[in-house]
């Protein structure tokens, strides 16, 4: 008689504490619709140790009025970033357990508000890149990753995000993941120019593209091809292992990538490029011959490893490479503005040794001598960025780059003329 009685008593105890829980998910609703998020995620704080045996159903409610809470509080700029992580992951939990019960009652809301908080965290992570804060936007790139693990594209900018952050140890892992996905990147972009806002809007499909300018919203179409990032990403990996001490590990993961993409070329610079720092000059000159043997007159690869010998500080045949690219594609504005760069870099030890200088007749004698070189090291640019300019007029860092020349060489009328277009 006496056990009866005990397993009455649980079961009450059971019962108590399921309207108790109910009671708690429908005062959490209240308050969120009076707008009091934080006190909303406080009464569910209280409830957080019963709802794991609760009902799917009212496990799905406490997850929908969770997420819908801390969703609240990031659209009112409260710890944006920790809030629409922790609304995406209620959400995440809701649909896994309605999927599992085959009860679908919160789960179109909660997929609805998940491509939102997608969106929040991509434009958020766009305005700290800007604001030079890649450390968060690198964290929120990967968020929105892993609300939609699909859209590999989040993926590799959050790593390129992270690198830009000297963050290496967060983007390793997003490096080894692209390299696990085998991830290229490559591909096609639509665009055409918005007449309304005059900017270049981007479309999915060619259709879509033709379609707005046959409505009228859009002119100018434009369809070009997207390069794989594949020899970025390794080449990324690469260092940051090297750095870490990992260089076989590095010379591995970049053969693997070769024998997984035969036909990718950027690989056997990258591959070149890690024995180059390395200081392994022979495989790096071998490497060197097979890619200029593959593809002799790819212009890309050309200008790419005169990008890799003038890292290397091998001036020579870096200049021996831009000047082969520009034959290839005389338009190859950044052939000409690093063959200027390049050029450029021989003014430094002269400025170095005139700044040495006295005032002795023998010294200024010297400073003349010098005096007369630097200026033809800028006579020697000129064409180069002139070039530039003319193939990139809106290019800053080129015009900057001939006004400064002009101004050195007292060219007055040339650099008047230039300011006059920079306006």
């Amino acid at each position: 008689m006496k056990s009866k009685y005990v397993i009455l008593a649980s079961a009450l105890l059971i019962s108590v504490a399921t309207f108790a829980q109910k009671d708690q998910i429908k005062s959490a609703e209240k308050a969120l619709k009076s707008g009091d998020a934080q006190g909303a995620i406080a009464i569910l704080k209280d409830a957080e140790n019963l709802v794991v045996n609760a009902k799917d159903v009212e496990q799905a409610q406490y997850y929908s009025v969770q997420g819908n809470a801390y969703l609240d509080l990031a659209n009112k700029k409260v710890e944006e970033s920790k809030n629409l992580s922790l609304a995406a992951e209620s959400y995440k939990k809701l649909i896994d357990i309605e999927k599992a019960s085959g009860k679908l009652k919160y789960s179109t809301q909660a997929a609805t508000s998940i491509t939102e908080i997608k969106g929040k965290l991509i434009n958020s992570a766009i305005a700290d890149s800007q604001a030079n804060k890649n450390t968060e936007g690198a964290k929120k790139l990967y968020d929105a990753y892993l609300l939609d693990k699909k859209d590999t594209i989040n993926l590799y900018y959050a790593a390129s995000t992270a690198v830009n952050a000297q963050d290496y140890k967060a983007a390793l892992p997003m490096y080894e993941e692209l390299k696990k996905l085998n991830y290229s990147g490559k591909g096609t972009s639509y665009t055409a120019l918005n007449k309304a806002s005059g900017n270049e809007d981007g479309f999915n499909t060619a259709n879509e593209r033709d379609l707005a300018v046959k409505l009228g919203t859009h002119e100018k179409p434009k369809t070009e091809a997207i390069p794989s990032k594949r020899g970025e990403i390794y080449k990324n990996l690469a260092l940051i292992m090297v750095q870490e001490g990992r260089t076989e590990d590095a010379k591995k993961a970049i053969s693997d990538a070769r024998k997984t993409n035969p036909d990718d070329s950027s690989l056997i610079l990258t591959e070149a490029n890690l024995y180059l720092e390395t200081k392994d000059f022979d495989t790096y000159k071998k490497l060197v011959g097979e890619a200029l043997q593959k593809d002799p007159n790819n212009a890309d690869l050309i200008f790419n490893l005169g990008v890799i010998s003038g890292n290397a500080g091998n001036k020579a045949d870096a200049e021996k490479y831009y000047l082969k690219a520009i034959e290839i594609n005389p338009s190859y504005t950044n052939a000409y503005l690093n063959l200027a760069a390049l050029k450029l870099e021989a003014e430094k030890p002269i400025i170095d040794e005139m700044n040495k200088l006295g005032t002795s007749d023998k010294d200024t004698k010297r400073y003349n001598v010098l005096k007369a070189q630097r200026e033809d090291v800028f006579k020697g640019v000129i064409p180069y960025l002139k070039k530039a300019h003319e193939l990139d007029p809106k290019n800053e860092d080129v015009s900057k780059t001939l006004l400064g020349v002009y101004k050195a060489l007292e060219m007055t009328a040339e650099a008047k003329a230039l300011k006059a277009t920079m306006n």
